[in-house]
This record gives C-alpha cells, structure tokens and sequence, in this order.
C-alpha cells in the first residue's frame, strides 16, 4: 500500500467526454444514471458501420485552438488541454510567474488519428508521406502542446499503460509534490476515437462501446490550498499485475482485499464496470461484498480506457466536492496489465 503524505489535496478537476465539454455535464449524466446515446462511426470497407459513443464539439470553439501548436492536433490534444485548463482554472496563469506545474500524461492509444494517417500514407506511397504528420504520432505530444500552451518548464512525464496506469500517475504526482520537486501537478489521462480502436476493441469484447475524451486532476500540497473544505488522496493501492502465472480475478481479489480495512461510512465505490457480465466478472465478484451507493462510469459513457479511468476519479473528486459522501474509492480493472484502485477523503477544515 503507498500511502500519500496527509499534505496532498485535489485542488481542481476537469473532464471532457461523451457526456460534452466540463465536470457540470459529466456530473448531469452520471445523476441521471441514463447511458449516453451511441452513434455510429464508418470503417473503410465494411457496409456496416461501428457503434461508439464519441464526445460532441464544444458549444463554442475553445480560444486555445488559436495557439500555433494547436492548430493541426488532434483531438486527444484538444481533449488534453481543455481538460487541464478546466482543472487548473486560475492557476493556469501563475504557470508563466514561474509557478512550477509538473504534468503526468497517461494514454493507452494515444494519438491513433495520426498513427494511422501516416502509416496509411507510407503503405500507399512512402515518397509521399507528410513528415509534417509524425510528429503528432508520438504519445507525448499532447504533454508537449500542453506545456509549452501553459509555459511551463517543470517536470512532465508521458505514461503509458492501461487504464490502471492512470492511479499510478496520481500516485507519482503525490511523490512529486512530496519532494517538493514541483508547487502543483496535473494527472491526465485521455484517449481519442478512431475505427482502428474501436475494431480492434471489438475483436476482444464485441459488446463493448468504446468512447474518448479525457479526464484531469490538479494536485497541491494543502499549505497552498485555500478552500475551507478539501478532497484529499488518502492513498493508492500496490498495482496488482495480472500475467501468465497470476490470473485476473487473483489481481482484482488483492486490491479489494488491501482496501478493505480502509473503507468508511457514507463511502461511494466508482468502479470499471462495463455493464457487461462477461468483461465484469472479475470485478463483480471481489467487490460483491459492497454495500454502499456504487457507481459505474463506463456503463454510462462507455469504454474510454485511459479516460474512462480518470473520469472515474474526476467523478469520485466531484462527488465528495458537491458534499454527501465522506469517501470515495476509484476501482480500476486494467485491459491488459493491472488492477489498482485509489481513495480520496473528505476532509473538513476546523
């Protein structure tokens, strides 16, 4: 178990999903508990099209786009600064006053939109592949675009993983503010739509409903916080890896079995449920003992991966934020390499 130091408190989040563009709207779908309506998404050479839940376009066009590295990204860019701005709100600009904002980027995908434009263009004629398409390939070019939009020069990390890499990202912020290596850091995790995904999605689970967008926290140590009352991370669990000699249900059993003797009255449990009994068995069955309000994110905005994850912990941050609820544990089964989970407390200031 790696507990956070008592001084770490979620100071802001963000999310941009299916759901639309901000917290306020998540938060709407998940009240309703009502799935977000799905559409369909073409496949070159299929006569039936691929059924995703995809994020809308903002109301309104975000004023970062005008930003010279954000003209030609793609969505998981746009996804990643929206939502860290949302999550940042006004400290967003102490970042250029020399404010040292540390950045965790985690992604599963990555930037597939490009990825496959520019292999597409080499299959079909290498001499005439756009080198101007590659750079937007890499998986820390969100980060990237990010850091220089918001100036800053601290430490920025580009993890990739499943979605329990997510928990271990928040976890790594922790650390980081601990030392005392940054003043605030930002935990993202995001995913952007493409046939690619979501066919290769449906090769493993044929019922799932892939979706994209992307989730943010915004951690600071609680001598820099200011509001009266606080979400704080109370502590991350050991990621439990699953593998050829360990199965599944083993990994998802160790994390319930570390978190029982932490849970408290009036908790909520976000878990990563899909709605689908075959893909949920192993979590359903460890967590059967739950008693308490529970809540399954993906069920409703569909399998986002990396940002399903953090909209799991936006939501549990949100939850406690809007007041009701005392705690709030994030259960995140991975695709293909861990299960982890988190909790987050609320804490009264006297």
């Amino acid at each position: 178990m790696n507990s956070s130091p008592p001084a770490i408190c979620i100071q802001g989040i963000g999310a941009i999903s299916p759901a639309g563009w901000g917290v306020p709207l998540l938060r709407q779908v998940l009240a309703a508990g009502q799935p977000v309506p799905p559409c369909k998404l073409a496949r070159p050479g299929w006569e039936h099209p691929l059924t995703v839940r995809q994020t809308p376009p903002p109301a309104t066009r975000p004023a970062f786009l005008s930003h010279a590295r954000l003209r030609r990204t793609s969505p998981i860019a746009r996804y990643v600064v929206a939502a860290a701005l949302e999550a940042l709100g006004t400290d967003a600009q102490k970042v250029a006053q020399g404010f040292r904002l540390g950045i965790v980027f985690c992604a599963m995908s990555g930037c597939v939109n490009y990825s496959r434009r520019f292999y597409s263009e080499v299959l079909n004629d290498p001499s005439t592949a756009s080198p101007l398409v590659f750079p937007e390939t890499v998986f820390n070019s969100p980060a990237s675009h990010l850091a220089s939009l918001l100036g800053t020069l601290a430490i920025n990390y580009t993890i990739v993983g499943d979605p329990g890499t997510f928990v271990q990202g928040i976890a790594l912020a922790a650390d980081w503010l601990a030392q005392g290596r940054v003043d605030g850091c930002l935990v993202i995790g995001a995913e952007e739509m493409d046939w690619l995904l979501a066919d290769a999605t449906r090769r493993f689970e044929r019922s799932a409903i892939i979706s994209d967008g992307a989730g943010a926290l915004y951690l600071k140590s609680v001598i820099t916080a200011s509001d009266p009352s606080e979400v704080r991370l109370s502590c991350v669990t050991d990621a439990e890896a699953f593998h050829g000699n360990r199965s599944r249900a083993e990994a998802v059993q160790a994390v319930r079995n570390e978190m029982k003797a932490l849970h408290r009255q009036n908790e909520i449990l976000f878990d990563s449920r899909l709605g689908i009994a075959r893909a949920d068995r192993d979590e359903s069955a460890a967590w059967s003992d739950w008693t308490q309000q529970r809540v399954s994110v993906k069920s409703l905005l569909g399998e986002g991966y990396m940002a399903a994850a953090a909209w799991q912990c936006v939501a549990a941050v949100d939850a406690l934020q809007q007041g009701g609820s005392s705690a709030a544990t994030v259960n995140v089964v991975g695709a293909n390499q861990q299960a982890i989970a988190a909790q987050f407390v609320r804490y009264e200031k006297p």
